[in-house]
């Protein structure tokens, strides 16, 4: 669901990047009064894995169409709304800047549609009020299913409205909302079952990960270490080997557009910042749509997997140090 810039004005553009800027501005604040230290690494490993997943587009049966994870429920499961924005940010940042997905200009609406939703809505609206009494393995497949077809109906409706809103596509609102919401929909739901499976999995293994959640017997789990070891290990798996498995029909959005249209690709006239940003981003894609430059070679692939999923990783941790995030409560007590 990564918006391209022909979607988008530059004002609704500047808009969305003002919005989410406030969001993430706003969970920097609260993320720096968190005190849990465990949860960077745990920012830096689940990014890596989103950025991998992402990577992987399954097919929706009977639709021609293709879906990959999104992440923001996942992530809000693990990390609560805050953090798990920030890392959402550092996802999106990534795809765009070094991999071309998505367009820049389009990125502050990308991450609002993408992390918003799914981080805060899915949060407040769906874990923390299933995840109150009697947590277990039923409730999170619940959680996670609930909460991915919620999140990605708001998000691709966000895109549709953002595409009236900027007025430069001769695409129908109500034909591109008809055709946009159904296929997020299933997309949605192929999403809960591998969220609830991931979460399930760390739930049997180091169950006081995930929030809202108490362990009270750790007897014959994997310690933390280990945990995240293991989802390391597998986002590498994903993004360097289960990548070139990944399904070539184009994404819910592209093939939204292209019922619409009969065409996947928009002719729009650019503008100035149209033409700068795009400028910018052919400067900063050193793999464009994850592959070397002039080469159609599936090491492209992988090898974008494993550098996509090691800098989102970096990029994480780095930013919890810089922000200093998750300090020792002595520590601030201290200042």
């Amino acid at each position: 669901m990564h918006m391209a810039d022909a979607l988008i004005s530059p004002a609704v553009a500047g808009t969305m990047y003002a919005c989410s800027g406030l969001a993430a501005a706003y969970s920097i604040k609260k993320v720096r009064l968190e005190t849990d230290l465990k949860k960077t690494p745990v920012m830096g490993v689940m990014g890596a894995f989103v950025f991998a997943a992402q990577m992987i587009n399954f097919t929706i049966p009977g639709t021609g169409s293709s879906g990959h994870l999104c992440g923001g429920v996942l992530l809000t499961a693990l990390l609560g709304p805050y953090a798990s924005f920030l890392t959402m940010i550092g996802v999106l940042l990534i795809q765009c800047l070094l991999f071309a997905d998505g367009g820049l200009l389009a990125l502050g609406a990308n991450i609002w549609n993408m992390a918003f939703y799914g981080c805060f809505f899915g949060y407040f609206l769906i874990w923390r009020p299933v995840m109150k009494k009697n947590p277990g393995r039923g409730k999170i497949l619940c959680a996670s299913v609930l909460g991915s077809m919620l999140t990605l109906q708001m998000g691709a409706f966000s895109v549709t409205l953002e595409t009236l809103a900027s007025g430069i596509t001769d695409l129908p609102f109500s034909i591109f909302a008809a055709a946009m919401q159904p296929i997020h929909l299933a997309i949605g739901f192929a999403e809960g079952l591998i969220t609830a499976a991931v979460l399930v999995f760390i739930y049997e293994s180091r169950p006081e990960i995930l929030m809202n959640i108490t362990a009270e017997k750790t007897a014959n789990r994997l310690t933390l270490r280990r945990t995240l070891a293991a989802l390391g290990i597998l986002s590498l798996l994903i993004g360097g080997g289960l990548s070139l498995f990944a399904s070539s029909r184009p994404d819910g959005l592209e093939w939204s557009i292209a019922r619409v249209t009969g065409s996947t690709e928009l002719e729009v006239e650019a503008s100035a910042p149209h033409e700068a940003a795009g400028s910018l981003q052919e400067t900063t894609s050193l793999l464009p749509d994850y592959a070397f430059k002039g080469s159609d070679s599936s090491l492209g692939t992988s090898f974008s997997g494993v550098v996509g999923s090691l800098m989102v990783l970096g990029l994480c941790v780095s930013g919890c140090c810089a922000f200093k995030f998750f300090r020792h409560p002595k520590q601030r007590e201290a200042k």
